[in-house]
């Protein structure tokens, strides 16, 4: 991290849920901080991130909130942040280059301001190729993601991250072609697990909470210690 964004990045990790300004390459990012119970929290910190952003997609996107609420419900921190030019975030649209070095950027000031805690992504569509991209050059523990783009973004010469993948795609996908998405997946060397959801669209409509199980039950024996803070 240059020394310029990270003299500009918040001191410490938040309190308590709620909204954050943090800094990447393009300017300031819009970002929102959900924490666990205190009693059930662990040592981890979730990073997810949204649809395109030329395509309405933002960090309120159900499903990407639907994904921060089962993994806080697992006891990890998350934080959800808008790409640039989304929102209150600063910058222009860079087809998931400077994305994912703004998830680089947001993962280097967490492991600064919780250095003992486990470094996990998600992404949901675009936001697949964005988690998938910045997972090379990072130290992640576990990678979540869901409907990828794979006909739009090429998957397929990014080097393997080397942590556990999970893949959740729905077989009804009207953006995401699911076909495509499972001869990719036969592709990916293990560790890596695919779900393939029946009557699911790319939106998730009336399965968000089918969503929320197949999540939580898939990387439940992943999961980090509990927290001892105090």
């Amino acid at each position: 991290m240059s020394s310029a964004i990270q003299s500009k990045q918040p001191e410490q990790f938040p309190a308590a849920s709620g909204d954050l300004v943090l800094h990447g390459a393009g300017g300031a990012i819009e970002a929102a901080v959900e924490l666990p119970e205190p009693d059930a929290a662990r040592a981890g910190v979730a990073i997810i991130c949204h649809p395109h952003p030329l395509h309405e997609g933002t960090m309120h996107n159900k499903v990407v909130t639907v994904l921060s609420r089962s993994l806080r419900e697992l006891g990890l921190a998350t934080v959800r942040f808008n790409f640039r030019g989304v929102g209150d975030s600063e910058g222009q649209y860079d087809n998931g280059i400077g994305e994912a070095e703004d998830v680089r950027l947001i993962a280097q000031w967490l492991a600064a301001v919780r250095p003992d805690d486990q470094l996990w992504l998600a992404g949901f569509s675009f936001g697949c190729y964005v988690a998938a991209r910045a997972a090379q050059e990072l130290p992640v523990q576990q990678l979540v993601t869901v409907a990828p783009a794979v006909e739009n973004f090429d998957f397929r010469t990014l080097k393997r991250p080397r942590c556990p993948w999970l893949v959740i795609q729905g077989d009804e996908d009207e953006i995401v072609s699911p076909q495509a998405v499972y001869d990719w997946a036969d592709t990916v060397k293990q560790p890596f697990q695919l779900i393939r959801m029946p009557e699911t669209g790319h939106f998730f409509h009336r399965r968000l909470m089918d969503l929320r199980g197949a999540l939580k039950n898939a990387v439940k024996g992943n999961l980090p210690p509990l927290r001892h803070d105090g």
